[in-house]
């Protein structure tokens, strides 16, 4: 397990799954992520089935509190290149509806930042997120990414569009930023 202050990021076990596909269909998480659709139980077994025998190229954890163990969400390195040594961050919090807080979001993210970086040896992590995530903006200014770019009306949310904001972090700044 990886171990944050308060939480802890540990292997996804299928007694998990049922909370996650929950938390991932609710709509108002639904519309910060790149897939939109509510997901199956099938899709979500499937998912399980490539994550925990390596068929992916992602490294998905669920996210424990560290005093009761209880689940909380979920955090991952996504689309690894190991190649290029580079990884899309993941993250965020589904209990109480909480999506990205103050508290335990950042305490995972660092632990998943330090095991990408300094386990991993990847060089650089990114992230993606649409216009309307103020929350994540947030949270990744505050860990030290920078923005890199911006598409313009990528995503369809609400009846508008929206633009896709592109943050990275390299492992030498946030080596500066602990």
């Amino acid at each position: 397990m990886l171990r944050g202050n308060l939480t802890g990021l540990r292997a996804i076990e299928k007694s998990d799954l049922t909370s996650l596909l929950e938390w991932r269909n609710k709509p108002c998480y639904r519309r910060y992520f790149r897939e939109y659709r509510e997901l199956s139980l099938e899709h979500q077994n499937n998912w399980y089935a490539a994550i925990s025998h390596n068929q992916s190229k992602s490294l998905m954890f669920s996210i424990v509190a560290l005093n009761t163990g209880q689940l909380l969400g979920a955090s991952g390195l996504c689309n690894i290149d190991w190649i290029n040594q580079n990884a899309d961050f993941s993250i965020y919090i589904g209990v109480e509806d909480l999506y990205i807080d103050e508290k335990f979001a950042p305490d995972a993210s660092r632990s998943m930042i330090k095991y990408a970086f300094f386990e991993l040896g990847l060089h650089r992590i990114w992230a993606e997120i649409y216009s309307f995530d103020i929350q994540k903006k947030k949270l990744l200014t505050d860990l030290g990414f920078r923005l890199e770019g911006q598409h313009r009306q990528t995503h369809w949310s609400e009846n508008k569009w929206h633009d896709s904001l592109f943050f990275g972090l390299l492992r030498d700044e946030f080596k500066s930023f602990l």
